[in-house]
C-alpha cells in the first residue's frame, strides 16, 4: 500500500479501525503466540500441522497490524459538522432511485476502507465507486448516469441526509 495515500474515514470508521488494531496488538497476538507454544510441545516440526497453521496465522495477524498502522497514519476523518448535506459527498446518506426499475435504496457514502455494499441494514458505498463518482456533488432532484455491463443506468437523487 502506498504510504502517502490518504484514507478517508468517518469518525465511526476510524473507531472501528482503532479497535481492530488494538485487539490484534493486545489480544490476538497473545492468542497466536500461545498456539505456537502449544504446537511446539507436540514435537517434530516437520510434520506438525498445528505449528504450521499457527505460524501462518501469526504472519496474517502481523501483516494486518502493519496494514492498519499504515492506514491510521494516513487517515483523513470526515467531521460530521463539515458535511454539506445539500449535495452528495463523503459522509452523506443519499436515497437514490434506479429510474428504469423504480428501485429505491439508501446509501451512506464512505471512504473505500469502510465501504460494505452487502450490509442491507446500512449499505455503504465507496467514494471511489462509479455510482458515487456519477452522483458526487449532485443535489436532490438531479439525475446521473452510470455505465454498466448491461448499458447505462439512470439514477435520480430523492433525498440527502
Amino acid at each position: 500500500m502506498e504510504n502517502s495515500k490518504k484514507i478517508t474515514l468517518t469518525s465511526e470508521g476510524l473507531k472501528k479501525l482503532e479497535e481492530e488494531f488494538e485487539y490484534l496488538k493486545t489480544k490476538k497476538r497473545k492468542e497466536v503466540s500461545e498456539k505456537i507454544k502449544v504446537a511446539l510441545g507436540f514435537g517434530d516440526l516437520s510434520e506438525n500441522s498445528e505449528y504450521d497453521e499457527a505460524k501462518n496465522e501469526q504472519a496474517q495477524v502481523e501483516l494486518r497490524i502493519v496494514e492498519l498502522e499504515t492506514m491510521l497514519k494516513n487517515v483523513e476523518v470526515i467531521d460530521d459538522e463539515d458535511i454539506d448535506r445539500s449535495k452528495v459527498g463523503v459522509g452523506t446518506k443519499v436515497q437514490i432511485e434506479d429510474v428504469d426499475l423504480g428501485e429505491v435504496d439508501w446509501y451512506t457514502i464512505v471512504g473505500s476502507t469502510e465501504a460494505d455494499p452487502t450490509n442491507d441494514d446500512n449499505m455503504t458505498i465507496s467514494n471511489e465507486c462509479p455510482l458515487f463518482l456519477a452522483i458526487k456533488g449532485k443535489s436532490v432532484g438531479d439525475t446521473a448516469t452510470v455505465d454498466s455491463a448491461d448499458g447505462p443506468i439512470e439514477y435520480k437523487i430523492l433525498a440527502i441526509e
